[in-house]
């Protein structure tokens, strides 16, 4: 059972209006019964054995307990650490550091990488999210996992620094990969457990800002750091990052569970990475709507320094300046369509409608990056990809959040939610290689044109969505 609180809308909002603070909002939702009486530490909210939907609560009630001042603060940049650590070390260094170790065979070991890491995360977010659910300590239910996955990440940091051969960045980046993977698990899950529906988009979308920020910091960090000492593509923005997640760790008023969960098996272990499509036909289609459009950015991400240093023809020790110039260009129009989208989102109620025009407008750009053989069009063809990201993302989770089952396992759901993220890194790569093999190899085009459909298919996916506007 979950105790509901009065809207929790910490003081302090990061980004555009995220809704008033003030006294009593109106009445919460009646207790459906009495909580277990048990201590929980803080003062934190209690969760118990009740299965509570997602549609049971009302828009201004979350099961978690008020914040206090300055939480979203505090939240905002824990996400942009998280963000900062693994963007900067997963899509700039490893890239770079593959370039250096082996420039004929980098695409092959990028791609390896990348699916060893992407079957990693599958297999660990929705299990550490149902963990998490279920996790018995006075700390909470997400804290715990937060200070593991710190200690885990920079452990994988630490190895990647040293690696100089396939074997060691596989060994560095799993390890990485797991920490990383419970730091997101609790960051997602967060938006479910801490903020109320009618405020969800536009703190999402703030969110994502700080994600497209962090993500455009570390690759100007990567790119400024010196060739010579490759050690500290990986440890600085790994302790940076991991640093101001701690400081979430520490701030957050977590839910504590004060009553066992029942005992795990099998098939409960099995039923972690699966939800009934026939019975939750919204949220299947949102996960595709999701693992579709994410497979469509990240095929052009995943290869931008590639195509940077294959197509437009920059050499391998001043490419990663064009880079850092290209996720600058990327991101400008990321941020500002984040912010108008996510808060329009949630003036007007409707989510669907942005995720087609995002669709749109990125398979405008991916088809101006098919034919672009110049920086000029090239910037302008990720400039207008960026800024339809940007729009999608400002709904995402929001919509994502929106269609879970139940609000008690939102962070095994989540988990779930996560897969379709985590798939595409998987998946990518393996379409990526035999694409770019096509005539004789390198073919830039092929891959953009598959993204371009991925894109499309997607966008089509959240037409069946019921329940959700």
């Amino acid at each position: 059972m979950i105790n509901r609180t009065r809207e929790q809308v910490p003081d302090g909002p990061v980004g555009p209006d995220l809704g008033p603070v003030g006294p009593d909002l109106g009445p919460a939702k009646p207790d459906l019964g009495p909580a277990v009486p048990l201590p929980a530490a803080d003062g934190a909210a209690s969760v118990g054995d009740g299965a509570i939907s997602v549609g049971d609560l009302a828009d201004d009630v979350v099961p978690g307990q008020p914040q206090g001042r300055g939480f979203l603060l505090v939240f905002w940049l824990g996400w942009f650490g998280g963000s900062f650590a693994s963007g900067s070390i997963a899509g700039a260094a490893v890239p770079k550091l593959f370039a250096f170790i082996d420039d004929a065979s980098k695409e092959y070991n990028l791609s390896i990488t990348s699916v060893v890491s992407g079957i990693i995360a599958m297999i660990i977010t929705p299990l550490f999210g149902r963990l998490s659910d279920r996790t018995m300590s006075r700390w909470g239910i997400r804290r715990p996992w937060l200070f593991a996955g710190l200690a885990v990440a920079l452990v994988g940091a630490a190895l990647l620094s040293v690696a100089d051969s396939l074997p060691g960045v596989l060994l560095g980046l799993g390890m990485g990969q797991l920490g990383f993977g419970a730091i997101n698990m609790v960051l997602h899950a967060l938006i479910a457990d801490q903020v109320p529906k009618r405020t969800r988009a536009r703190t999402a979308g703030v969110l994502g800002v700080g994600g497209s920020i962090a993500v455009l910091l570390g690759v100007q960090v990567i790119a400024f750091l010196p060739n010579d000492q490759r050690w500290s593509w990986f440890i600085v923005p790994g302790v940076i990052g991991c640093a101001m997640v701690l400081l979430l760790a520490f701030r957050l008023k977590d839910i504590v569970r004060t009553a066992p969960a029942e005992p795990m098996n099998w098939k409960m272990i099995l039923s972690t990475y699966w939800l009934n499509p026939v019975k939750y036909r919204n949220f299947f289609w949102a996960w595709w709507c999701r693992l579709l459009v994410t497979m469509s950015i990240v095929s052009v991400t995943t290869y931008l320094l590639y195509y940077i240093i294959d197509v437009l023809g920059y050499p391998k020790e001043t490419a990663s300046g064009l880079f850092a110039q290209a996720v600058v260009v990327f991101s400008i129009g990321n941020v500002v369509m984040t912010i108008l989208f996510g808060w329009l989102s949630d003036k007007i109620g409707r989510r669907k409608p942005i995720v087609l025009i995002s669709c749109l407008f990125s398979a405008v750009g991916l088809g101006m990056l098919v034919f672009s053989h110049d920086t000029v069009t090239f910037f302008v063809a990720l400039a207008v990809v960026g800024a339809a990201q940007g729009a999608f993302i400002s709904v995402d989770i929001a919509l994502m959040t929106e269609v879970l089952p139940s609000i008690n396992d939102a962070g095994k759901d989540l988990g779930v939610v996560a897969l379709s993220y985590q798939l595409s890194g998987l998946l990518v790569p393996v379409v990526a290689i035999p694409l770019l093999s096509l005539g004789g190899g390198g073919n830039y085009q092929a891959l953009y044109v598959a993204s371009l459909v991925c894109g499309v298919l997607g966008g089509l996916c959240v037409i069946p969505i019921r329940g959700v506007r």
